[in-house]
C-alpha cells in the first residue's frame, strides 16, 4: 500500500492587470524533513521557499500588468493623435457601417460621433452615387491592395447632415481578414480649393477674352495701315514717280551730273514703293483678306526665304476648305507662320526649313520645321518669350492647339491645328 508523504497542499491564485495567475504549493518531502532536528526551522525553510516563489509569481504578473497597462496607453495615444488629425477618418466594417469616426469626421459632416457609430456609410453620401460607392468598396475588397486614392481624376461628392453636398478628395485602406475586414477612409474638403480654381479659370479665360480683343482691335490697326500705305502713300509715290519721269525727259541733253541725279532719284523711288509694299504686307498681308490663307502662306514664305537667306519649301497638302476658316482663326494661323519663321531666321542659326499647310480630319494643319540648333526647354518658359505665348494664345482663343517640339533633323518643330468650323471660341 502506497502512503501519501504530502506536508501540505495549499492553492495561490494572483490577479493584476486583468491577468490572473493560479500556483499550487505542495510539500512531499519526508526524507527532507528529517534532515531537521526542529519543527520550528523546517517550517521557516518551507515559509522562505515560499515567499521566493511568491515574489517570483509577482514580479512576473507585474510585468504581464505593466504590459498590458502600456499597450493600452498606446492605444489610448494612437486614438487621440487619430481624433486630432485634420481630416476627416471614418472605418467602416464590411457592411459599411461606420465603426469610427473623428472629430475632423464630426466638423466636416455636422454629425457628433455617437450619432454616426453604428449608422450607414450611406447618409453620408449623395443618393445618386450610393450604388457605384458600394461596388467601388466591394471591389477594392477582393483586390488585395491595401491602400489606393478614391477617385483618380474625377472629383468625389460628399453629403453633410443638413443636405449640402461638397467636393472632396479621399483615399481608402483595407485592414483584417475577409471575415472581419474593414475599411478607412480618409477624406478632406476641398470646396474652397475647387472655388479658387473655379475663379482662377474664369480668370484665365477673362484674361484671354482681353487679349483677344486687344489682338482684334490691333489686327484692325495694322489692316487700315496696311491699307493707308498701301492705297493712300502707294499712289503718292506713283504719282512722284511719273512726275520724276516726266522731269526726266526734259532735263538739257549732256548735263550728265542732272541725269545721274535723276536717276538717283528714281532708284529710291523705286526703292521706297517696294519697302512701302513690304511693310504693308507684313502689316496685314491684303491678300490673306483677298485671296485666302493658302496662298497668303506660300507668298509669305517664298518672301521670308528671299529675305532671311534661309532656304524654305513650301508644302501644300490638301486645300479644300481651308479658306472656310473664319478671319480672326486665319489670322491666328498665318501669324503663327510668320512668328515662326522670324524665330528661325533671328535665332535657329537654320540653313533649311519646311512649311506644310494642309487640311486634315476637318482641322488645318500646319507644321513648321527647320534644321538649326533647336529650343530648349528653358527657353520656352522664358518670362521674356511673349512671342511664343502669344502664338499659343492666340491659336487657343480660337479652339486651336499649338506646340513645340524638337524635330527629327534637330530643329525645332512647330505643331499648329486649327478647327475648320465651331472651333471652341468662347465669348464672355
Amino acid at each position: 500500500m502506497r502512503v501519501k508523504r504530502e506536508l501540505f497542499r495549499h492553492p495561490v491564485t494572483i490577479a493584476a492587470g486583468g491577468a490572473a495567475l493560479a500556483a499550487l504549493f505542495v510539500a512531499n518531502v519526508v526524507g527532507f524533513m528529517r534532515g531537521f532536528d526542529s519543527p520550528w526551522l523546517l517550517g521557516a525553510v518551507i515559509l522562505s521557499d515560499l515567499l521566493i516563489v511568491m515574489v517570483s509569481m509577482f514580479a512576473a504578473l507585474w510585468a504581464v500588468a505593466t504590459r498590458g497597462e502600456r499597450e493600452v496607453q498606446s492605444e489610448a495615444r494612437l486614438d487621440a493623435i487619430v481624433d486630432s488629425a485634420m481630416d476627416a477618418i471614418i472605418t467602416v466594417d464590411a457592411a459599411q457601417r461606420i465603426v469610427y469616426f473623428n472629430r475632423a469626421a464630426e466638423q466636416m459632416f455636422g454629425v457628433r460621433r455617437d450619432g454616426a457609430i453604428g449608422t450607414s456609410l450611406d447618409r453620408f453620401i449623395p443618393a445618386r452615387f450610393r450604388g457605384a460607392h458600394r461596388a467601388h468598396i466591394e471591389t477594392f475588397g477582393h483586390t488585395g491592395v491595401t491602400s489606393r486614392r478614391m477617385g483618380d481624376q474625377t472629383t468625389l461628392w460628399a453629403l453633410r447632415a443638413d443636405g449640402e453636398e461638397f467636393a472632396i478628395e479621399a483615399s481608402i485602406s483595407q485592414a483584417g481578414d475577409p471575415g472581419s475586414r474593414v475599411f478607412t477612409v480618409i477624406l478632406r474638403d476641398i470646396t474652397l480649393r475647387k472655388q479658387a480654381e473655379a475663379l482662377m479659370l474664369r480668370q484665365q479665360q477673362e484674361l484671354r477674352e482681353l487679349s483677344a480683343r486687344v489682338l482684334e482691335a490691333r489686327e484692325e490697326e495694322k489692316t487700315r495701315i496696311a491699307r493707308e500705305l498701301h492705297d493712300e502713300f502707294g499712289q503718292l509715290l506713283t504719282a512722284l514717280k511719273m512726275d520724276l519721269a516726266w522731269l526726266r525727259e526734259r532735263l538739257p541733253r549732256g548735263d550728265g551730273e542732272l541725269a545721274a541725279r535723276a536717276g538717283s532719284m528714281g532708284e529710291l523711288l523705286d526703292r521706297t514703293v517696294t519697302s512701302s509694299r513690304r511693310l504693308a504686307a507684313d502689316l496685314r498681308p491684303l491678300m490673306l483678306d483677298d485671296l485666302g490663307l493658302p496662298d497668303a502662306t506660300q507668298w509669305l514664305t517664298e518672301e521670308f526665304g528671299k529675305r532671311s537667306g534661309v532656304r524654305l519649301a513650301y508644302q501644300a497638302g490638301e486645300q479644300d476648305g481651308i479658306d472656310a476658316l473664319e478671319k480672326g482663326a486665319a489670322t491666328a494661323v498665318y501669324r503663327a507662320i510668320q512668328e515662326s519663321l522670324t524665330n528661325i531666321a533671328r535665332h535657329s542659326g537654320a540653313r533649311n526649313g519646311w512649311v506644310l499647310l494642309t487640311r486634315e480630319n476637318g482641322d488645318v494643319r500646319v507644321e513648321i520645321e527647320d534644321d538649326g540648333r533647336g529650343i530648349a526647354p528653358e527657353d520656352l518658359a522664358k518670362a521674356g518669350s511673349l512671342g511664343l505665348k502669344g502664338m499659343r494664345e492666340r491659336v487657343a482663343y480660337y479652339g486651336g492647339t499649338l506646340e513645340i517640339v524638337r524635330a527629327p533633323r534637330g530643329g525645332t518643330r512647330v505643331r499648329l491645328r486649327m478647327p475648320l468650323r465651331g472651333g471652341g471660341r468662347e465669348r464672355a
